[in-house]
């Protein structure tokens, strides 16, 4: 089930039978998206482009967003293409039309679709194959590592006393 955040220049929905859930999100911007606050996602916290760049970079289409600034909606590759990656699913990128079992359509503009047979969400991935063992031929899918933010740390200034806390 899609649930939408709003912010005053763009909404960022989520749907977490999307599975992939690799953290892209979390490193990359760490202020729109905070895990442990009971509403994750402040769209508001950045501007709308940096944001719409972060949702572009979620391969399971988990999250995606509706720019509400008259900006750039994500545009995926026509016609849509295909890449199996290696161990694990099917990456697509494009328009994608999903039909759910209660007769609704739902386009997509990316999606993580299930190769080893095991998600109990298909069509698409839910990270079984990690647990089943799946080996299959197909890229290797590369993480761009980002820095990660830890809140609790803060910089230590240039001759300051630690004891002063």
């Amino acid at each position: 089930m899609r649930r939408t955040d709003h912010g005053d220049a763009i909404e960022v929905s989520f749907d977490l039978d999307f599975g992939v859930h690799i953290g892209e999100c979390l490193r990359r911007s760490p202020d729109v998206f905070q895990l442990r606050q009971r509403r994750w996602i402040d769209a508001d916290a950045a501007s709308a482009d940096e944001v719409a760049a972060v949702v572009e970079r979620c391969p399971s289409g988990a999250l995606q967003y509706r720019r509400l600034d008259g900006g750039p909606e994500e545009r995926g590759p026509q016609p849509a293409s295909a890449t199996p990656l290696r161990n694990g699913p099917l990456l697509v990128r494009g328009r994608i039309d999903v039909r759910r079992e209660d007769g609704s359509l739902e386009v997509l503009p990316r999606a993580t679709l299930c190769r080893c047979g095991g998600s109990a969400n298909k069509p698409f991935c839910d990270d079984t194959h990690l647990r089943n063992g799946f080996r299959a031929p197909g890229e290797v899918f590369r993480i761009e590592l980002s820095p990660v933010r830890d809140a609790t740390l803060r910089p230590i200034e240039k001759n300051a006393d630690p004891r002063a806390d």
